[in-house]
């Protein structure tokens, strides 16, 4: 059967309904918080941990940990990580002998339509198949609110703190959102010390260098890649910067070429922009259109490779040279 995300996040009681559930696609930290959810919720389970490569050496080990009786408990929760077509007889065979006391639960990355396991588990009314996508920034920001919902001072602001600092990284927010509740014990959060908690990093003075890069404004891009000092920890923040405008840009050149007015397309956007960036966005929506906005996405991908593939390259050198390629981009264009 299958099940959206977001009914199991609302209430993890449905996952008593199916005697196994499947979770795949990209998003990691939405299956942590599942697994989290379900530990905690069956907390008179024993669970029980495996990887595929296991199951494979020993192709009776799941078949015995299910029917054999446990010397400390009749109920089992059972875990298969990296899961994938090679393990799908022995799973298939395993699920048939199931009872109400023992639960398996697996994981796997992307299955596209074709996957027999996902086909099975969709298909099947005793278990479920559940899609783990890509968080966008509506589903953070609903995320982080119902983590905090009840703590005063809780902004939209607050929140894209949050997010941003965490490189819009599920796993990381969560982890920042557990600093937040043993901090402020009195359920009352105040930016200044949210800020120190979770070290925010201050990059206005990248801001300015991508803010002039992506207006074309080449001497002003060498005098600021100059002044400034590219941190080797902020490299990739200052890439996830870009990635991130270029984003915004991408969802507003779509909403304006339909609307033809900037205002309504800054307006209707999710997270709202900040009256002291509008006009910014708009200087850079009028100087990038579609074509060029995704080859800038293209490129910032392919520097973000480099960075991960090639250690001997100075990773502050590829920033800088994507911040000047991207401003060469503009000029010619201007």
């Amino acid at each position: 059967m299958i099940v959206k995300s977001y009914i199991l996040e609302q209430n993890i009681h449905t996952a008593q309904t199916y005697k196994s559930i499947l979770f795949y696609g990209e998003n990691d930290g939405i299956k942590d918080d599942f697994k989290k959810k379900l530990i905690k919720e069956k907390k008179e389970f024993e669970v029980i941990k495996f990887f595929q490569d296991e199951l494979l050496k020993n192709e009776t080990l799941l078949f015995n940990t299910i029917n054999t009786p446990s010397l400390f408990n009749s109920k089992k929760l059972i875990f298969i990580y990296e899961v994938t077509e090679r393990i799908q007889k022995q799973l298939f065979e395993s699920l048939e002998s199931l009872d109400q006391d023992i639960k398996i639960i697996i994981f796997s990355g992307a299955l596209d339509k074709k996957s027999k396991i996902r086909n099975y588990y969709e298909k099947e009314k005793e278990i479920a198949a559940i899609a783990c996508y890509e968080d966008n920034d509506r589903t953070l920001i609903d995320y982080v609110g119902n983590k905090l919902k009840g703590y005063s001072g809780l902004s939209g602001e607050i929140i894209n703190l949050i997010i941003q600092n965490s490189y819009q990284n599920r796993n990381i927010i969560s982890a920042e959102i557990t600093k937040i509740k043993n901090y402020f014990l009195q359920k009352n959060i105040n930016e200044k010390d949210l800020r120190e908690l979770l070290n925010i990093k201050d990059d206005s003075n990248f801001e300015k260098i991508r803010d002039a890069s992506l207006l074309g404004e080449k001497h002003k891009v060498n005098k600021l890649i100059g002044e400034m000092h590219f941190l080797p920890e902020d490299n990739i923040y200052y890439l996830y910067q870009m990635n991130n405008r270029i984003i915004k840009l991408i969802e507003l050149n779509e909403i304006n070429v339909n609307t033809k007015d900037i205002d309504v397309a800054m307006n209707s956007i999710k997270p709202k922009i900040f009256w002291k960036d509008k006009p910014i966005f708009t200087l850079q929506l009028k100087k990038w259109n579609t074509n060029s906005l995704k080859y800038a996405m293209n490129e910032i991908g392919e520097t973000e490779l480099l960075m991960k593939e090639n250690s001997y390259i100075k990773n502050d050198v590829l920033i800088k040279n994507l911040l000047i390629n991207l401003c060469s981009v503009v000029s010619k264009s201007v």
